[in-house]
C-alpha cells in the first residue's frame, strides 16, 4: 500500500504546490471582470459560488473515465499508479487549469474557437468537426455504460429502455439554463462520487485486501506483445490523467466561475480531485481481484467489461445495501458527464454559427440532429465506440496542450510546462496509431515507434515555426 499511499499524498500536495505556481504563471487576477457578470444571460453565462462551480466542474469532466479506464488500466500493473499520478499533476491538471484560464479570458467561447485564436483558422475548423465528434461520442459512451449498469440493478428494465429514459433527461437538461438543474443537482452527486470512491477505500483498508506495490514494470495484461505499456496505457487511463474531453466541458464553468483566483480551486483542483478517484478505483480493482494477472483473466472472461467489473467490485465489498449505493455514485457520474457532453456541443455549433442561445427554440434546433447521431451511435459495439473515444479523446488534448504552449508564450511564462507534455502526448498518440490494431497495427514495433518519432519531430517542427512567427507579430 505505500506506493499507493505516496502517489496520494503527491496528488494532494500539488494542488498546494504546483498549483500555485501555475497560477502565477497565468497570472490570475482576483480583480478581473468575469463573462458570468459582463454576459450574464441567465443561460449558460450565470455566476455560480466557488464550492458549487467546483463540484459541478468534478461531475461534468468525470464521467466514467476515472472509473472504467482507471480498471481497464489497472491490468497493465501498479505502473497505472505512476501515469494517474504524474499525468495528473504535470499533464491534466495543468492542460485543465491553464486552458480553463484561457477559456475565461475569451469569454468563455468553446474550446474549438479559443483554440483557432492560439493555432490559427485552420485549427479552429478541424477542432469545430473534431469536438463536436468526440463529443457526441462521449454523450454515446456516458448513454450506454450507466444503462448497462442500471440494467443490472433493475433486471425489469432493459438496456435499451434505460437508453431511452437517460437520454429523454439529457434532452431536457441540455435545454434548459445551468442553473435549473445541473446547478442545484450535480452538487450532491460530485459529493456522492466522492464518498463511493472513499467508502471503496476504506474497505480496502479495513477488509483483507492488499494494494499491490510497484516493484516492476511488467506488463500484466494477457496478450502483453498485442497492448503494450506504451502507448496503449496512456490512451487507456484517460481522464484519470489528461483528457481533451475536459476542455470541451470547462467553457461551462468559465461561463459560470466568479473569480480568476477560484480558477484553480475549480478546474486543477476538480482534476486533482478526479486523479485520486482513479488512482483509488485502480487500486482497488488490483485489490479486490487479487492482483494485476488476476484481475486481466477475470475481465477477459467478461469480454473485458468493465462495468461487469465495477458492478462486482461495489457489491462484493460493500455488502448489497452499499453496493447499490456505490454503484448509483458510478451511475451519476456519467449521466451528469453525458449531458453536459451534449450541452458543449451544442454551445460549440452556436458560437460556430453565431447563433444566440437565449431562445428555446435554436436550442431546440441544435439539439436535435445531436441527439439522433448520438443515439445511432449507441447501436454500435460499446468496445469499439470506446477505444476510438479513447484515442481521439487524447488527440484533443494533445492540441489543446499546444494551444496552451502558444499561451504561455504571449505571457512570457514558462511555456515548458506546457511544452513537455504536448511532445509527450504528440508521441503517444502519433505512435497508437502505427501500434494499436485498431488502426494499422503494424508488427514491427520498432518501425511503429519509428515512425511515432517521425510524427512527433514533423509537429513539433511546424510548431516551433508556429512559435517564432507568433512570437515575431507579437514583439
Amino acid at each position: 500500500m505505500i506506493t499507493f499511499l505516496v502517489c496520494l499524498a503527491l496528488l494532494v500536495t500539488a494542488y498546494f504546490t504546483y498549483g500555485r505556481y501555475l497560477e502565477r504563471q497565468a497570472g490570475a487576477d482576483a480583480s478581473a471582470e468575469m463573462p458570468c457578470r459582463r454576459l450574464y444571460d441567465g443561460v449558460d453565462y450565470v455566476p455560480l459560488p466557488r464550492w458549487r462551480a467546483f463540484l459541478i466542474q468534478l461531475l461534468n469532466i468525470a464521467g466514467t473515465g476515472p472509473i472504467f479506464g482507471a480498471v481497464l488500466g489497472a491490468c497493465f500493473g501498479p505502473v497505472a499508479f505512476l501515469w494517474i499520478t504524474f499525468g495528473g499533476i504535470f499533464m491534466g491538471a495543468m492542460h485543465d487549469y491553464l486552458s480553463g484560464m484561457m477559456l475565461v479570458r475569451n469569454d468563455g467561447l468553446s474550446i474549438p474557437e479559443v483554440v483557432g485564436r492560439y493555432l490559427g483558422e485552420g485549427m479552429r475548423h478541424f477542432m469545430r468537426i473534431f469536438s463536436v465528434l468526440l463529443l457526441v461520442l462521449v454523450g454515446a459512451v456516458f448513454l450506454l455504460s450507466p444503462a448497462q449498469l442500471l440494467a443490472n440493478m433493475v433486471p425489469a428494465i432493459s438496456c435499451p429502455v434505460w437508453v431511452w429514459l437517460i437520454l429523454a433527461y439529457y434532452f431536457v437538461a441540455t435545454l434548459l439554463p445551468i442553473d435549473k438543474i445541473i446547478g442545484r443537482i450535480y452538487p450532491l452527486f460530485g459529493v456522492a462520487l466522492v464518498a463511493m470512491a472513499l467508502g471503496l477505500l476504506g474497505a480496502v483498508i479495513v477488509g483483507d485486501y492488499r494494494i499491490p506495490e510497484l516493484t516492476t514494470l511488467h506488463n500484466f495484461q494477457l496478450d502483453p506483445a498485442r497492448v503494450p505499456i506504451v502507448p496503449t496505457l496512456f490512451i487507456t487511463i484517460a481522464c484519470g490523467a489528461i483528457s481533451g474531453f475536459h476542455a470541451t466541458q470547462s467553457p461551462l464553468m468559465a461561463r459560470c466561475v466568479g473569480n480568476e483566483r477560484a480558477c484553480r480551486s475549480v478546474f486543477y483542483g476538480a482534476m486533482i480531485s478526479e486523479s485520486i478517484i482513479a488512482l483509488i478505483w485502480a487500486a482497488v480493482a488490483m485489490a479486490f481481484f487479487g492482483g494485476a494477472g488476476e484481475l486481466s483473466a477475470a475481465l477477459g472472461e467478461h469480454g473485458d467489461s468493465a462495468a461487469w467489473a465495477v458492478d462486482t467490485i461495489s457489491n462484493g465489498m460493500l455488502g448489497v445495501v452499499g453496493g447499490m449505493l456505490a454503484l448509483l455514485g458510478v451511475v451519476a457520474a456519467p449521466i451528469t458527464s453525458g449531458d453536459t457532453a451534449f450541452r458543449s456541443a451544442r454551445l460549440i455549433i452556436a458560437d460556430m454559427l453565431h447563433l444566440e442561445q437565449r431562445s428555446k427554440l435554436k436550442r431546440f434546433y441544435i439539439c436535435i440532429p445531436l441527439f439522433a447521431v448520438g443515439y445511432w451511435i449507441t447501436q454500435v459495439d460499446f468496445d469499439v465506440v470506446w477505444r476510438y473515444f479513447a484515442w481521439t479523446n487524447q488527440t484533443l488534448a494533445t492540441i489543446v496542450l499546444w494551444a496552451i504552449v502558444v499561451f504561455l508564450q504571449r505571457r512570457r511564462s514558462n511555456r515548458w510546462v506546457g511544452l513537455l507534455p504536448a511532445l509527450f502526448m504528440t508521441f503517444v498518440c502519433s505512435s497508437f496509431l502505427f501500434v494499436s490494431d485498431q488502426f494499422l497495427g503494424m508488427e514491427n514495433r520498432t518501425a511503429a515507434y519509428a515512425c511515432g518519432v517521425a510524427v512527433t519531430v514533423a509537429v513539433t517542427a511546424g510548431m516551433l515555426l508556429k512559435l517564432k512567427h507568433d512570437a515575431k507579430s507579437n514583439s
